[in-house]
């Protein structure tokens, strides 16, 4: 492992250590400088460094690159439903049922697996067991995802996903009536502290804001349109339960007495960002499953 130290300079300080520690070489990405930060290899006076903390003159930088990681996760054939494809980008409709990437109790299967299978120039920035993974969707949601083949793209895509300019549109089917047609949801969201497992409106959360238009009502449940302005974990499903809305099928969020369904009925339908070479503004849109088509029908006979 190399060992980089910088002292930093006096037209440095104030700069965030991210992005000084970027400008010492021009190969760095800001991802890739911020994973290390977040793995603990970049230290400042003898401390683990943050990729948000201001330099002072005179601070001691000491970065420990990392050995490139072996690739172990293995590459499987699968019938991708490929939107969009070419040297910077890949558009896929994930299935429901279907994770993102591999992870502890999930080694195969995964739909980095499937990218592996279909292409070998992925991102590097996210890992060896997330490349090309500029955001994910749960398991149980279904609908379209923007993969990186290279860094210079995956960089581009998460600075629009911080910049809030993506376009992300879902459709979900919740608990209850809800009154009014239009709605927006801004409230901090942050790791439920009696249990790590689940997310939860606090405090001292990051921010979050969900949008929602209703499309259609039922008896119990409302159809949904969910636009996303920031993309924090579960963030639509935390959102909707918070204001007495859970989605239908969410084992974590919702009623125990709900559909039948396998996890939550959520599915990413829209997605519209810049194309990071062309500079031209992409949107796709993909059709509701079949499973979900099929409830929706259900509950129109119902009523």
């Amino acid at each position: 492992m190399d060992k980089i130290e910088h002292r930093i300079l006096e037209t440095e300080n104030g700069e965030r250590l991210d992005k000084v520690i970027t400008s010492l070489n021009k190969e760095w990405s800001r991802s890739q400088v911020q994973l290390w930060i977040r793995s603990g290899h970049v230290e400042v006076n003898g401390n683990v460094g943050k990729s948000n903390y201001k330099c002072s003159i005179d601070d001691l930088i000491v970065i420990s690159i990392p050995e490139p990681e072996p690739l172990d996760v293995e590459p499987e054939q699968m019938d991708l439903d490929i939107y969009f494809e070419d040297q910077d980008v890949i558009v896929v409709n994930k299935p429901k049922g279907m994770v993102v990437h591999p992870a502890p109790g999930h080694s195969g299967g995964t739909l980095v697996n499937g990218l592996l299978a279909h292409c070998t120039d992925l991102s590097g920035i996210n890992g060896v067991m997330r490349p090309g993974i500029v955001h994910r969707i749960d398991k149980d949601t279904s609908g379209l995802l923007m993969v990186a083949k290279n860094d210079i793209a995956h960089e581009n895509l998460v600075d629009q996903l911080v910049k809030k300019t993506v376009t992300r549109k879902y459709f979900a089917l919740v608990h209850g009536v809800i009154p009014h047609d239009h709605g927006t949801i801004e409230a901090p969201i942050g790791r439920d502290k009696s249990d790590r497992q689940s997310m939860t409106v606090i405090d001292n959360g990051k921010d979050a804001v969900t949008h929602f238009t209703v499309l259609e009502r039922f008896e119990e449940f409302t159809f949904v349109e969910c636009t996303l302005e920031t993309g924090r974990t579960h963030q639509i499903r935390v959102h909707m339960k918070y204001i007495g809305y859970p989605l239908a099928g969410d084992p974590k969020y919702g009623p125990r007495k709900t559909l039948k369904t396998d996890g939550q009925v959520l599915h990413a339908r829209v997605l519209g960002f810049e194309h990071p070479r062309l500079l031209e503004y992409k949107e796709f849109s993909a059709p509701l499953p079949e499973y979900f088509e099929q409830l929706l029908n259900d509950l129109r006979k119902k009523d």
